[in-house]
C-alpha cells in the first residue's frame, strides 16, 4: 500500500494541491488559455468540486475544477497521476455528467453549452509522445465534417516532446513535471504551492480529508469482512438465513436490520 503523502510532499500534480492553487481563477484562467489557445475574459466557479449524481444512482463523480466563462462555455479540469487504461471512457463519463447537470426536465437539447473536459497527466496515455491530444467528434467517411456537438476532450501529457505548443504552456508543463521554474507564471505557481504548505488552515483541512479517506477505507474493509463471513456461513457451514443473521449480529455487533441488509449483496 502506498504511503499517503504529507502536505509538504505534495506537488501541483497532486489533486489536493492542484485544486487548492487553481481555485484562484487568476491561475486557472491563463492555464485554460494556454492549453486551448484561446482568450478567456472571465471564468467563475459554479460549484467548486461539485458532485453530480443526477440520474446516476450507482456512481457519483466529483468534478474538481468546474468553471464557466463569460460566454457560458464549461470547463472541467483534472490532474491524473495514475496510469488508467480506461481514461477515455472516464472522460466520456465526465462529459455525460456535465451534460446532464445542465439540462432540466423540459429543456431543449440546443441549450447544451460548449464544454471542455481537460485531463493533465504525468504519463503519456497513448504513447505517441505528444504534448497535447485534442479529441472532437468528426465523420469517419468525411474527415472535414464535424459532428457539431461542441464537446472537446483534451489530454495534456507532461512528458510530451512532439507538437507545437506555446512557450507559456511549455513553462507550465516543465513546472508540473519537475517543479522547474522558468518564468513569471511558474514562479507564481511555486509561490502559491508554498503558501498552501505554509497555511495552518490548509494543513488542518488536508489532515481532515486524509482522516475521512481512511475511515471510508476502513468501512470498506469491514463491509468486505461481513460479506465474506456470510458467504462462508452459507457455503461451508450451510447455515440458514436466520442462523447467518443471528451469527453476524453477534460477531460484528450489528442490529438485525443491518445484518439482513448484507444478505443480498453477499450473493449478488
Amino acid at each position: 500500500m502506498n504511503k499517503k503523502k504529507t502536505l509538504d510532499e505534495l506537488t501541483l500534480m497532486d489533486d489536493y494541491m492542484f485544486v487548492a492553487v487553481m481555485e484562484n481563477t487568476e491561475f486557472l484562467r491563463p492555464l485554460l488559455e494556454f492549453i486551448l489557445g484561446v482568450k478567456i475574459k472571465k471564468i467563475e466557479f459554479t460549484e467548486p468540486q461539485k458532485t453530480e449524481k443526477k440520474g446516476y444512482q450507482s456512481k457519483g463523480v466529483r468534478l474538481d475544477l468546474y468553471v464557466v466563462d463569460e460566454n457560458g462555455n464549461i470547463y472541467n479540469v483534472e490532474v491524473q497521476t495514475t496510469n488508467e487504461r480506461h481514461l477515455p471512457k472516464r472522460m466520456r463519463y465526465y462529459q455525460s455528467i456535465i451534460d446532464i447537470s445542465i439540462l432540466n426536465p423540459g429543456d431543449l437539447y440546443n441549450e447544451l453549452r460548449k464544454s471542455f473536459v481537460i485531463f493533465i497527466c504525468n504519463y503519456d496515455p497513448f504513447e505517441r509522445g505528444r504534448y497535447i491530444y485534442t479529441f472532437e467528434n468528426i465523420c469517419k467517411e468525411e474527415p472535414d465534417l464535424t459532428f457539431g456537438d461542441e464537446t472537446t476532450k483534451v489530454i495534456v501529457n507532461t512528458h510530451g516532446t512532439k507538437g507545437e505548443i506555446s512557450a507559456e504552456l511549455k513553462e507550465i508543463i516543465m513546472y508540473l513535471k519537475d517543479e522547474e521554474i522558468t518564468g513569471n507564471y511558474s514562479q507564481a505557481l511555486d509561490d502559491a504551492v508554498n503558501a498552501v504548505k505554509g497555511s495552518e488552515e490548509r494543513r488542518r483541512e488536508y489532515m481532515m480529508l486524509n482522516m475521512r479517506d481512511n475511515e471510508i477505507r476502513e468501512e470498506g474493509r469491514e463491509e468486505g469482512k461481513i460479506l465474506q463471513a456470510i458467504k462462508m456461513y452459507r457455503d461451508l457451514v450451510h447455515y440458514s438465513d436466520e442462523q447467518i443473521i443471528e451469527t453476524v449480529m453477534k460477531e460484528f455487533k450489528l442490529t438485525k436490520k443491518e445484518a439482513e441488509s448484507y444478505l443480498k449483496p453477499a450473493f449478488a
